[in-house]
């Protein structure tokens, strides 16, 4: 290799336009050797050598890919080669700086992502704002590809992982913010000007605002729907105050985005808006909604009825998945928005609408399959809220409604339970006439019922055995206190007679059946310890022995035995509330005449 000294002299002998392909070659190995030998200064030392600008217009653009890489890499002290990028990025011709640094961030290296982006955006802003009118799609072209490699890395769980911010997310958010800010800014500006000029720059200003636009719906999606966002002082909370901002100040308003009402017709920008992703705008609701960031820019011509409409279809999209993140958020936004329906209740026909129905599905499939326990706690709070917003008749449908579809003893349970509160005047105040007469003994029909007969496993269906068993005395006490409602005694007397038969069988099969398990546990527990004693003596392996119950197996012997013990407690509960109900047919029968 010539000497670097002798290659320095003939290059600035040379006219910018006289070099050929080979001296690019050999500026890039020259370079680069040096990068990898650490004397990156030798580097930047002839960068900004004021004879040697001539040569760096025209053969430094090759050397801007090893001195990023050193960076990205942090080996060594990179102070040289980030000085050196700087000097290139102003050195050289914008639009083939643009081309290089953009070629980078789209095919950066899979370890080395939060770190391309965090070094490569500043410089990127710095080369499209010389570009100026010349950028075109640019802007959006970066975005996009930055978003991308964004939305590649994994979102922090916890504050902890927030603050050491491993992979570099929180960072590239910061990054992001601020390099979209002069764009923002120029939007912003033109939309404020009148005239010729302005109305010249129309067309690449709604570009700019539709990529701006474009790149802040993405986020919501990725990393916003994924992250944690409940402290204000985190960087995500940030990001997202960053973003509503952003949308608040080039796209108003934001009811355009959230409910799809374009505001004119033909308007092509609005048009593109209501596409955005149904995740970004669910996304966008929450934080409108429960986390109010940026609420004070939203009108207030919306009725709490019509944004629980508008935010069911959010909130039935964010609860049907099983991401932790969507499932909190989804819950959130559901009780913010039934919270805010105060002083009226809702009618029967808003259980037409589609999310009205799936929603509630959802919240059951949270409570019954979730495998986090706070969520289906919140599920569980959230479903009772729903439920007492819904006024007489919309209750009682339903109620019928979960009673034939649920198939979940529990959460059949907790709606007869509600049945209950809706007669008892101690709960509800005056009783609906949904929930008294005809209409009561309806519902008692589909509540007072086993669900496989005389077959029905009363351990697994007990919370819907007991809440029924409940109802059906708290109904007769009621009812025996009023002498003059002899047909709705009659009729209840029938349902308890029917009910009660059916149940004593039950009783007596799922006795004689745990009462069998459970002798059976106990045996294997002895023989278990037996053979522990004896492998003690003469030093052998003990044998396992199973439980033969394939509803038990996945439970310790010492759980099995609880759950067991369980079971035959309550059925001795079930046989009394039984004898009880019996009684007080029975009493009232022998005073009438």
């Amino acid at each position: 290799m010539p000497k670097f000294k002798d290659v320095v002299e003939k290059w600035r002998k040379t006219p910018e336009n006289k070099f050929k392909q080979k001296d690019r070659e050999l500026c890039i190995q020259i370079g680069s050797a040096c990068i990898d030998q650490g004397e990156s200064a030798k580097v930047l030392d002839f960068i900004k050598e004021e004879k040697n600008q001539g040569i760096v217009r025209a053969l430094g653009l090759g050397l801007l890919q090893p001195l990023v890489k050193e960076v990205l890499k942090r080996k060594r002290n990179p102070v040289h080669c980030e000085a050196a990028v700087t000097h290139l990025v102003q050195a050289c011709k914008p639009k083939e700086v643009f081309d290089n640094l953009f070629g980078q961030l789209e095919d950066c290296d899979p370890g080395f992502i939060g770190e391309t982006v965090i070094f490569l955006l500043p410089h990127l802003q710095t080369v499209m704002l010389q570009l100026g009118d010349d950028r075109g799609p640019c802007v959006g072209a970066v975005l996009e590809v930055a978003q991308r490699q964004v939305a590649r890395l994994p979102v922090p769980y916890t504050r902890q992982q927030e603050k050491t911010d491993v992979h570099g997310l929180c960072k590239c958010c910061a990054v992001l913010l601020d390099f979209l800010q002069p764009f923002v800014v120029e939007v912003k500006t033109v939309d404020s000007k009148k005239g010729a000029a302005s109305a010249a720059k129309g067309p690449a200003n709604d570009r700019l605002r539709e990529d701006i636009v474009k790149f802040c719906m993405m986020s919501l999606r990725e990393p916003l729907l994924q992250a944690i966002l409940q402290d204000p002082s985190s960087p995500f909370w940030t990001f997202a105050t960053g973003i509503t901002a952003i949308l608040t100040a080039i796209h108003k308003p934001l009811p355009v985005l959230l409910f799809h009402q374009p505001m004119r017709r033909g308007d092509e920008f609005i048009s593109k808006a209501a596409s955005y992703s149904e995740e970004s705008r669910a996304c966008l609701a929450y934080l409108l909604f429960v986390q109010l960031i940026a609420m004070e820019t939203f009108p207030t011509i919306f009725s709490p009825v019509y944004l629980l409409q508008r935010n069911m279809d959010y909130v039935n999209l964010l609860s049907a998945r099983k991401d932790e993140s969507w499932l909190t958020k989804g819950l959130d936004l559901c009780e913010k928005s039934l919270e805010r329906v105060e002083g009226c209740t809702l009618p029967v026909e808003i259980l037409e609408l589609r999310s009205f129905y799936t929603v509630p599905q959802n919240l059951v499939q949270i409570m019954t399959v979730c495998p986090i326990k706070h969520l289906k706690t919140r599920a569980l709070h959230v479903f009772q809220l729903f439920i007492d917003k819904l006024n007489g008749e919309a209750k009682h449908r339903f109620f019928r409604c979960m009673l034939t579809t649920s198939n979940h003893a529990g959460v059949e349970g907790h709606v007869i339970k509600n049945i209950k509160n809706q007669v008892d005047p101690a709960n509800c105040g005056q009783v609906s006439c949904w929930f008294s007469g005809e209409h009561l003994l309806s519902l008692l029909q589909l509540a007072l019922c086993l669900p496989q007969g005389a077959e029905t496993d009363l351990l697994h269906g007990m919370d819907r055995v007991m809440e029924s068993l409940n109802l059906l005395r708290f109904l007769l006490i009621k009812e025996k206190e009023k002498s003059s409602s002899k047909s709705m005694w009659a009729e209840l007397c029938k349902l308890a007679d029917s009910y009660l038969k059916v149940l004593r069988v039950c009783l007596s099969m799922s006795r004689s059946y745990y009462g069998s398990e459970l002798k059976t546990l106990k045996e294997n527990q002895k023989n278990k310890a037996k053979e522990r004693r004896e492998a003690r003596k003469i030093k052998k392996p003990v044998r396992e022995i199973n439980v033969r119950d394939e509803k038990l197996s996945d439970m310790s012997e010492m759980e099995q035995h609880q759950v067991l013990q369980c079971a035959m407690v309550t059925f001795d509960l079930m046989d009394s509330l039984a004898v009880r109900i019996e009684e007080l047919t029975e009493d009232r029968a022998a005073r009438e005449p």
